[in-house]
């Protein structure tokens, strides 16, 4: 099931949002085929138990097909069903945090696609919006049974999300532990310290993808920090170099992560063919386990 899992992880990377301050994502809309087509299309490996996707939607169709057969937000049902397949399986709390985050994917997207007026199918129109409010109460239940986990990613989310004080303090008392000797936990330290401590987030971020192991799920938004961070000290080789690595983590290429790109180039007069491969090479160190912080 992990693996399955992991290989799935690998996909989302074409439908992250780019929150960059200096920059304003351009939304495309996506014509999809009905959710069973996409099952078809990812028959990602097998898991221990050589189990397919399709053969794990087969054995829960109640999960799959959750949301209905919609064409909109299909990779966001997707990761739905895949986390609340996991978390049937194995009740685990980490499962149970990127079932919320899965959730939170979900609901963004359809937000959007319950707005959308269809002429000929209001029926579409009227199974958005119930999907929209079925995830809403789903993952508010799921955010109420996890309230009192003592679970790192969960303290964390309770805290970001609904400014729980008292599961902030209880993450925040296993900075050093290793507990927190983890990509992602690295990373919510480190957007916790980003108003507080530039240089200690700076070593987070680094720590985090230090720690990324292989086939492991990426975090975008580590690349994105980076690039804020080194835009806002005024270092334009670093702030190129992490949005280059950033773009090569996306198997769509955004045109306005390019135009931004090109204008640092011409602006500061960076020879981009060699930073772009820093950024290549920086990104085959992460992606195989192998990189080392900078100097900062």
């Amino acid at each position: 099931m992990q693996d399955v899992m992991f290989r799935h992880r690998l996909h989302r990377h074409l439908f992250t949002i780019i929150k960059l301050y200096f920059l304003i994502t351009n939304k495309e809309s996506l014509t999809m085929k009905p959710f069973f087509l996409l099952i078809s299309m990812f028959f990602l490996f097998s898991c221990d138990s050589s189990k397919s996707l399709a053969e794990l939607c087969k054995e829960n169709p109640e999960i799959c097909q959750e949301f209905g057969n919609d064409s909109w937000c299909k990779k966001e049902r997707v990761d739905v069903a895949l986390e609340r397949i996991a978390l049937k399986n194995k009740a685990q709390e980490l499962v149970k945090y990127q079932l919320l985050v899965a959730y939170e994917g979900y609901i963004k997207c359809m937000s959007l696609a319950s707005q959308i007026q269809h002429i000929k199918l209001k029926e579409k129109t009227t199974m958005r919006k119930n999907n929209l409010f079925k995830a809403q109460a789903y993952m508010s239940e799921l955010a109420a049974e996890t309230l009192d986990s003592s679970h790192p990613h969960l303290l964390f989310y309770h805290w970001s999300r609904e400014l729980d004080e008292k599961a902030l303090a209880q993450f925040l008392t296993l900075e050093g532990s290793a507990q927190l000797e983890n990509s992602i936990s690295q990373y919510h330290l480190a957007t916790y310290y980003v108003k507080k401590d530039i240089n200690k987030t700076l070593g987070l971020l680094f720590h985090s993808l230090e720690l990324h192991r292989p086939n492991e799920k990426l975090l975008p938004e580590v690349f994105q920090t980076l690039t804020t961070i080194f835009t806002n000290k005024e270092n334009p080789k670093q702030a190129y170099i992490w949005l280059k690595v950033f773009q090569l983590t996306q198997e769509k290429r955004d045109e306005q992560v390019n135009k931004t790109l090109a204008q640092y180039a011409q602006h500061y007069n960076l020879n981009n063919e060699f930073l772009n491969q820093v950024a290549e090479n920086t990104l085959d160190k992460i992606e195989q386990g192998k990189f080392i912080a900078p100097s900062y």
